[in-house]
């Protein structure tokens, strides 16, 4: 058996236990930040648990590196393992992965190429945003001169950045929280784009095609 398809059975058995570890990830996280009351058992264990899915993380990385016998190419030919593996809030996009293992499954895409783009956009749009928006309110809550005072307002600013609107109401005001801002509102403008430019050119594509089936003269 060559290192191909080793990798690629490995990739098809762990696709779903990394998903449900990337949704592990996220309720423990979530949990350490909106609930600070809880008692240091509580919180203890919801930090084994965000450790224990980096260790997994970082395992099938080291796996997949191996089996791929690409040495240091395979940093920057599987960009979203590495981001996920080094920027932990970027974990929950492997659910994405998983509906994309989905499809392929099926032999055929069920939605066409528009309508996935779209559907990968929002899904991956609300992943992010809630984990982006744990992660500043984690950083402002508390801070001196902070606008940033509940959850809620951390949800309306993350909103705000990835819509690209930027009201200016809430803005963050410590460093890791304005870093933080920084790629979210890359992030925005990247999805935003990938959104319009989908039914952008699904317009297009649908205007040519009446073009082509009016009769001649018409």
């Amino acid at each position: 058996m060559d290192d191909d398809t080793r990798r690629a059975r490995w990739e098809q058995r762990t696709e779903l236990p990394l998903a449900v570890a990337s949704l592990v990830f996220l309720a423990s996280y979530a949990i350490r930040v909106l609930a600070p009351g809880l008692t240091d058992p509580w919180r203890d264990l919801a930090l084994v648990v965000l450790l224990a899915t980096w260790a997994l993380f970082a395992f099938n990385y080291v796996v997949l590196w191996r089996l791929s016998g690409q040495g240091h190419k395979f940093v920057r030919k599987n960009l979203l393992d590495t981001a996920v593996l080094l920027l932990p809030l970027l974990r929950p996009l492997r659910i994405v992965k998983v509906y994309e293992a989905i499809q392929r499954r099926h032999g055929k895409p069920r939605l066409a190429l528009h309508a996935r783009v779209i559907a990968y956009s929002g899904l991956s749009t609300v992943l992010l945003g809630f984990a982006g928006a744990l992660a500043v309110y984690q950083q402002e809550r508390g801070a001196p001169g902070a606008s940033m005072r509940t959850f809620g307002d951390a949800v309306w600013w993350t909103c705000e950045t990835l819509t690209t609107v930027g009201y200016g109401d809430i803005t963050p005001v410590t460093p890791l929280g304005r870093l933080i801002a920084v790629g979210m509102m890359a992030i925005g403008l990247a999805l935003l784009g990938a959104v319009t430019g989908t039914f952008a050119s699904w317009l297009l594509e649908v205007f040519s095609r009446e073009d082509d089936e009016r009769p001649p003269g018409s």
